[in-house]
């Protein structure tokens, strides 16, 4: 679950973390009521969505009188922000934050996320704030610090410090960083949260170091254990592909790669992944139909994963156990009758009625691409989905 900014800055402040003076807009806020919450002008308008690089779409405005405030706002509401990360639809801007103008003298950037490798969570920092870290990343990695820690005592101090030091923090806020970096940490892990995010994590004249933005993910499977969080929960938090998946009864993750995966079992699915990217692919999505799927969740499923647009080739592998393949191949069918398919298909069927399911997919005319194990079928979509 993702929270909006103004969400994750609200628990961030719980966890002791500065944040600067803010209100959420509402039209009828006089002016006069907000300078006595944000001080004078200028002030800072963002658009609340789930998607960064908001700057670079206009989601981010300086506002220096009260008709510039309206004015923006009046831009902003309702109206869809495209960003570097929304695609070219954008997304609905459904709430506002106004924030206080702040002199920033220098940008960090820190998070806390878990690293499934090492199988800990890991505090990541930069020097270089106010920027995308993936880019980062990928163009000077070096620039990056990375410090696992052991949850079961969270960040201890000389940690905090090794840190901030390492990311150039001046001398004369080392104590307020350090602080600051534990209290990060300590939220992450009681949060049940999967990415707790600053960026930028800013140096400013006015109020030293604090946060100027926020991200906050948290464990779906563990909000349970987090009452107070679940009420944030909004359906604009998923995409509209992981939106559409919960309403028809199937589970899905968008991914980056080019390989649509239809798989029923979320241990055969993730195996299948482990096999495309074996032999050199990238898996598009997460997808898992289940045991007991019917052909109109089997025909939703394949449309869904062909309206990612990344798509170039389509792996259906299913076990036929409770879910027998003849049903999977007439959902196939169906979604064939209905949107042009437009990709190579490979199928690989097991289990309960496969000889009549590859039949009806051999009668149907579709030209898939039949494989006869795991294997077989992970080389030969990779194969179908290179440029």
């Amino acid at each position: 679950m993702r929270l909006l900014e103004h969400q994750a800055k609200k628990q961030f402040a719980a966890w002791g973390i500065p944040i600067p003076a803010s209100a959420l807009y509402r039209a009828a806020l006089s002016v006069p009521a907000l300078k006595k919450k944000l001080g004078s002008f200028p002030w800072i308008l963002k658009a609340q969505v789930y998607a960064g690089g908001r700057g670079k779409g206009g989601g981010i405005q300086k506002i220096k009188s009260g008709g510039e405030l309206r004015t923006k706002a009046r831009q902003l509401l309702g109206r869809p922000l495209i960003t570097p990360q929304t695609g070219s639809d954008g997304v609905p801007v459904r709430s506002l934050l106004v924030e206080q103008g702040l002199t920033i003298q220098k940008e960090f950037y820190v998070s806390v996320l878990l690293d499934r490798t090492l199988g800990r969570p890991i505090v990541v920092a930069s020097g270089e704030g106010g920027m995308s870290v993936e880019e980062l990343a990928a163009e000077r990695p070096e620039a990056i610090l990375r410090l696992p820690f052991d949850p079961l005592v969270g960040l201890l101090p000389f940690e905090a410090r090794r840190i901030a030091k390492g990311i150039g923090i001046p001398k004369a806020h080392l104590a307020s960083a350090e602080k600051q970096l534990i209290a990060l940490a300590a939220g992450f892990l009681a949060s049940d949260a999967s990415l707790a995010e600053i960026n930028p994590w800013a140096l400013t004249k006015e109020k030293g170091l604090l946060a100027l933005d926020a991200k906050l993910t948290i464990d779906d499977s563990a909000l349970y254990r987090q009452p107070a969080l679940n009420p944030l929960k909004t359906a604009d938090a998923d995409s509209p592909a992981e939106a559409k998946s919960r309403r028809i009864g199937i589970n899905y993750v968008g991914l980056d790669g080019t390989v649509g995966c239809m798989v029923n079992g979320a241990g055969l699915a993730m195996a299948t992944m482990d096999l495309i990217k074996l032999h050199g692919g990238s898996p598009a999505n997460f997808l898992d139909v289940g045991g007991g799927a019917n052909v109109d969740q089997v025909r939703e499923a394949f449309k869904l994963i062909l309206s990612d647009k990344k798509v170039r080739a389509v792996l259906v592998n299913i076990f036929g156990g409770i879910m027998k393949c003849d049903v999977v191949a007439q959902g196939i069918i169906q979604a064939a009758r209905t949107i042009r398919i437009g990709v190579p298909l490979v199928v690989r069927l097991e289990g309960t009625n496969v000889e009549r399911g590859m039949e009806m997919l051999n009668r149907s005319g579709l030209g898939l691409i039949t494989a006869s194990d795991m294997n077989d079928a992970a080389q030969k979509v990779v194969q179908a989905a290179a440029p």
